[in-house]
């Protein structure tokens, strides 16, 4: 008797996607700050690398809460433009407060799917980025395509990711523990996630395939600092709904246990008072 092996569904998945963030929308806007503090050497670094500057117009695909949104539109100044866009209304809409409240008039929102970017009507732009976006689309190709055609010629395309998952244990632990415990089967064949690009080679030919030339990749060192492992837990329960859909197959009672495991696993990064969880980034930028 053959078994049929089950196949992913991309749909189903950015359906699942679109829920997940729409109701870790207020948890992770709530923890910006750690986000500025963990992410933002390497945000600078890729609008660096993407030459955003004064009167830039910058696409940024899955932009969630729109905290990298914003440190763009401070480079690009009043007469430059950030379009933000996201899968997710619910964290979209934390973007476009936050963008107000700062007094950002150069920054606009539109709910998109990262893989459909044509539909959206825009003036091309001189760079797009995504910041630990791209590694959640199921179809990274497309995505990239779409990126490349809202761009003028000669503009760039910017991503930062995750390392691989040795690099990224802060992350990979949690996930590994609950694999184990839900009795997860490996990711299915083109299932996206946290390490999907995680290697560098991967990465530029993902680049190159979409159209892209003169690749550029640096590894960036971005521990995740808290207080203590059980801080660590507490963002990783409240922000990665990623995880939460992986436990969904427990009992409440054998989800307790899998958290309680994972803050227990934590606890080796915690040393005199302050947790330091290992994480590496990569940052790519290339060329239309």
């Amino acid at each position: 008797m053959t078994v049929q092996q089950p196949i992913f569904d991309p749909v189903k998945f950015k359906d699942t996607t679109r829920k997940q963030w729409d109701s870790a929308a207020e948890a992770w806007n709530r923890w910006s700050p750690l986000l500025t503090r963990w992410l933002g050497p390497a945000t600078e670094l890729m609008l660096d690398m993407t030459d955003i500057g004064k009167g830039s117009r910058v696409l940024d695909v899955a932009a969630g809460a729109g905290e990298q949104t914003l440190t763009a539109a401070r480079r690009v100044g009043p007469t430059g433009y950030v379009l933000a866009t996201d899968i997710s209304p619910g964290i979209l809409d934390f973007a476009a407060s936050n963008a107000k409240l700062a007094g950002h008039a150069n920054v606009g929102t539109v709910v998109a799917d990262g893989e459909m970017l044509d539909a959206i009507s825009a003036q091309p732009f001189d760079a797009v980025i995504s910041r630990v976006g791209l590694i959640y689309f199921p179809d990274q190709n497309r995505a990239l395509g779409g990126m490349r055609d809202h761009l003028k010629p000669g503009g760039k395309v910017g991503a930062i990711v995750y390392s691989t998952a040795d690099r990224n244990p802060f992350f990979s632990i949690p996930v590994g523990i609950i694999r184990r415990r839900a009795a997860l089967p490996a990711p299915l064949p083109g299932q996206p996630g946290p390490f999907s690009l995680g290697d560098p080679a991967v990465l530029a030919k993902r680049l190159t395939d979409a159209g892209f030339h003169d690749v550029r990749i640096e590894k960036v060192n971005a521990p995740v600092r808290l207080q203590s492992a059980l801080e660590c837990l507490q963002f990783e329960q409240e922000s990665f709904g990623a995880l939460h859909q992986m436990l969904a197959g427990l009992s409440p009672s054998e989800q307790d246990d899998a958290w309680t495991e994972i803050e227990t696993a934590l606890g080796q990064f915690e040393h005199d008072g302050q947790f330091e969880g290992p994480c590496e980034m990569l940052v790519a930028a290339a060329t239309r």
